[in-house]
């Protein structure tokens, strides 16, 4: 691979460390729309691949720990060809350990994939996007590797937090991370609205679609935290503020609790559909 951006190599050093994090967060929640409802968002995204025996090539762009392939996998369609793109030898490392031999995994950029030109019929990517830089190259890459009217679907987050939990967290984080955090800026927020998708995918790609998934959780207040410590921006946090970030959010969040002590939230993520011309 190319020489890492600060921001790819906090993302490596991050995922070297916490291999499997994304989908111990989100791989377990059930996810709702105005218009269906999945078994989970990584769900949501093996629902755009045909259910069909005929031969089938799909690429999970920034796959992790593989928890996506290894859905499609279950499949167990003998002409369905899986692959697996990271650029986390961590995560790599524990796909290759779970996910059939037959799968392909590569540790390679999104912005410089060595897949064969117009060889895939299906790329996804969950949780990923958002993180990635130069997102126009990478949306050359997909546009270049799938055949002509191949589909891409992709996850990407949509808000923090559901409900009161969201404001009542970033009040109280947003200060913290203004004082501590190091300055990495992940992604390009075009990523984050259906106007800036739009934008971005609109000269490659037609059939745009977008679908809001809200994916409900009810954590106990130090569960809740202990999640939270897995994501990149409380991550970055020192000990100190950690420690003080930790005590301001379980009091900020201990209105929300119910008669059993739980919170009412979740995470809000983005489903995106569109097929390259």
């Amino acid at each position: 691979m190319t020489e890492l951006s600060p921001v790819e190599t906090y993302l490596q050093d991050f995922h070297q460390r916490q291999p499997g994090a994304t989908s111990a967060l989100f791989g377990k929640l059930r996810a709702r729309s105005s218009v269906a409802e999945y078994a989970s968002s990584y769900a949501a995204l093996v629902e755009c691949v045909p259910d069909t025996q005929a031969p089938l090539t799909v690429l999970d762009l920034a796959c992790g720990d593989g928890h996506l392939l290894k859905l499609l996998a279950d499949r167990q369609h003998p002409s369905l060809r899986l692959i697996g793109v990271d650029m986390s030898q961590g995560e790599l490392d524990v796909a290759r350990a779970t996910l059939p031999g037959h799968v392909v995994l590569l540790k390679e950029r999104a912005q410089a994939l060595s897949v064969e030109t117009g060889s895939v019929d299906c790329v996804l990517s969950h949780m990923a996007m958002m993180l990635m830089d130069d997102i126009e190259q990478v949306i050359k890459e997909i546009g270049r590797v799938l055949r002509p009217q191949g589909q891409f679907a992709t996850v990407v987050g949509r808000t923090f937090l559901l409900g009161e939990a969201n404001q009542a967290l970033l009040k109280v984080l947003v200060p913290i991370l203004k004082e501590d955090a190091s300055g990495l800026h992940f992604g390009d927020a075009r990523t984050r609205t259906e106007t800036g998708m739009t934008e971005l995918l609109a000269r490659d790609f037609t059939n745009l679609q977008f679908e809001d998934l809200d994916l409900d959780w009810q954590p106990l207040p130090d569960e809740l935290w202990d999640s939270l410590t897995e994501t990149y921006d409380i991550d970055r946090l020192s000990e100190p503020a950690k420690a003080r970030l930790r005590e301001d959010a379980l009091d900020a969040l201990s209105h929300l609790q119910q008669s059993d002590g739980k919170i009412r939230t979740g995470w809000g993520v983005r489903l995106i559909r569109a097929q390259v011309k």
